[in-house]
């Protein structure tokens, strides 16, 4: 009888961490001791990794320079790599008025900030999942052209099923009898947040679904398009909740009117806490094999980063439901029709 695909992988894994835990912990040590190096710091690796960053550092030896894209009223317009910022033994320096500092640029003389364009990891990975998207679903809208009237095949026959459940389970069900005209969106919402988050548990993967700046634009997008699209008894039931004595209602209106910013605040919140905690609590039981440079510590450490990297797996999946489920949910409350409340 076949092994599962997912047990096979899972165990494939496991022996990978196993044998990098085992193999170059040790040598790590080793060279830390020759070399009077400091102690191996935790903490500063964890936030490189959860962090975003003018170059990506997959290694010591692997380092991907990105553009730096830069503008002042004092210099105008600057692009060149961010490797300028580094010399022969990765040491920041100074370059042409500028110098990176908790990796924001500023100008060297007068310390002032600049206006900063560039492609950071975190960009890098957004135009990443963004191509990957349009590859998958372009294929998908071609597969479903083809075999109208067949069964689906390749990509279609994998992502029709997922498209069928956000629609018929999620925004449906949410939104009411107008949601085909938000239906683009949460299909968006969904898979860009569920490639992301997938994605970002890759090895040397950037954090974007954990970078706030990102779950904020979400946020702020489900915010515009829930109240540009409320209707006359979504408002007045906000400014003037109807069936409640005057006195309440000058209690209930501040309430009404925070939880209309309260409400994309909680999804942005959300999903940045979930996909970033689990990154920290998976880097920092990594963290244990270097800390101790024991074999024992290495695998029993990757043991259990490989149960919760396959937890992560299932919370990835999750947090696109959840986000999506409750920007539904906000958007079927501003579109409903509140007759019946009269």
């Amino acid at each position: 009888m076949k092994k599962p695909f997912f047990a096979t992988k899972s165990t494939f894994f496991g022996f990978i961490l196993v044998v990098f835990a085992s193999v170059f912990s040790p040598v790590l040590a080793a060279e830390e001791q020759e070399h009077e190096a400091e102690p191996f710091n935790a903490s500063e690796v964890i936030l490189h990794h959860v962090m975003d960053d003018h170059q990506w550092h997959f290694a010591d030896w692997l380092v991907l320079p990105l553009p730096v894209i830069v503008y002042s009223e004092e210099q105008g317009l600057d692009i060149f790599s961010s490797s300028r910022f580094y010399d022969d033994h990765h040491q920041v320096v100074e370059y042409n008025g500028y110098k990176l500092e908790h990796n924001h640029i500023y100008l060297a003389d007068s310390g002032k900030a600049v206006f900063d364009l560039s492609i950071t990891k975190n960009v890098a990975m957004l135009f990443i999942n963004a191509g990957l998207l349009l590859f998958v679903f372009l294929s998908v809208a071609r597969g479903f052209q083809r075999n109208q009237g067949k069964a689906p095949k390749g990509l279609q026959s994998f992502f029709e099923p997922i498209i069928l459940f956000v629609r018929d389970e999620i925004v449906k069900p949410n939104i009411g009898h107008h949601y085909e005209k938000y239906l683009p969106y949460m299909l968006t919402l969904f898979f860009f947040i569920l490639f992301g988050n997938l994605l970002g548990l890759l090895p040397g993967a950037g954090n974007l679904t954990g970078n706030i700046a990102v779950t904020m634009t979400l946020a702020v997008f489900t915010f515009l398009i829930t109240n540009f699209s409320g209707n006359k008894g979504y408002w007045g039931h906000i400014f003037w909740t109807p069936g409640v004595p005057l006195p309440l209602r000058i209690v209930i209106l501040p309430v009404e009117i925070i939880g209309i910013f309260t409400k994309p605040f909680s999804l942005m919140i959300r999903l940045f806490v979930a996909i970033t905690a689990g990154h920290i609590v998976l880097l920092s039981l990594i963290c244990l094999t270097f800390i101790f440079g024991s074999i024992l510590v290495g695998l029993g450490s990757s043991l259990i980063v490989l149960f919760i990297n396959l937890i992560e797996l299932l919370v990835a999946g999750i947090q696109a439901y959840v986000f999506t489920m409750f920007s539904s949910m906000y958007i079927g409350m501003a579109v409903a029709d509140h007759g019946h409340d009269h």
